[in-house]
């Protein structure tokens, strides 16, 4: 790729990666309840899960187009009904006292996460359809495979530092709402907008 749609691949990126959504929200409560490096295993957990699904549809083995409408409507209820329950934990926590028996997000948590996001299937097919030509073309041969290769690893770096940045953002709320009553605002706050957020999902 050449600088000029590096750069034009970051701009077309930077309003998707940076904007309130399933996965900049979750990190943010988990980065506010628990602290940059308790994130940790989720966030590499969710990058893995990127990567991998990025190359899988770069690459034409997987196309949300292809997916059949009910498969896409059931993923949807899915991510939409898995973010729910997490704004209903962040709902029912309490202060500081209750966050010492609670415990952050996993590795596993993050690829869950990712799967059932349906928002980055289509950003990543919308992605491969602007910056690919032809899209899935690393059926062609080893030098298709280069520009592949280098979208997954901008969009997946891009993400990274977006989540990071929000997860950062969420610590630091946390040091503001540092008494028992102020933190469970600032969780049932995250609860509300996760709650919101799957609803956007569900109508996506």
């Amino acid at each position: 790729m050449t600088p000029d749609m590096v750069l034009t691949l970051l701009l077309f990126l930077f309003p998707l990666a940076y904007s309130p959504g399933p996965g900049n929200l979750f990190f943010a409560a988990n980065g506010a309840r628990f602290g940059f490096r308790a994130t940790l295993p989720a966030t590499t957990g969710y990058h893995i899960a990127t990567a991998a699904v990025t190359l899988l549809i770069g690459s034409g083995a997987l196309a949300a187009q292809a997916v059949a409408q009910e498969a896409f409507t059931w993923l949807k209820m899915a991510g939409a009904g898995y973010v729910l329950w997490i704004a209903w934990g962040l709902w029912r926590a309490g202060g500081l006292q209750a966050e010492l028996q609670a415990r952050p997000a996993r590795f596993r948590d993050g690829v869950v996460l990712l799967l059932l996001n349906p928002k980055a299937y289509v950003i990543i097919t919308v992605m491969f359809s602007q910056f690919l030509t032809p899209p899935g073309s690393v059926s062609l041969g080893r030098d298709a495979l280069v520009p592949v290769l280098a979208i997954t690893l901008i969009f997946t770096l891009n993400n990274l530092v977006a989540f990071s940045i929000w997860t950062w953002i969420g610590e630091g709320l946390a040091r503001q709402f540092s008494r028992d009553l102020r933190a469970q605002q600032l969780n049932r706050g995250f609860a509300l907008l996760l709650a919101g957020v799957a609803l956007w999902m569900l109508l996506l």
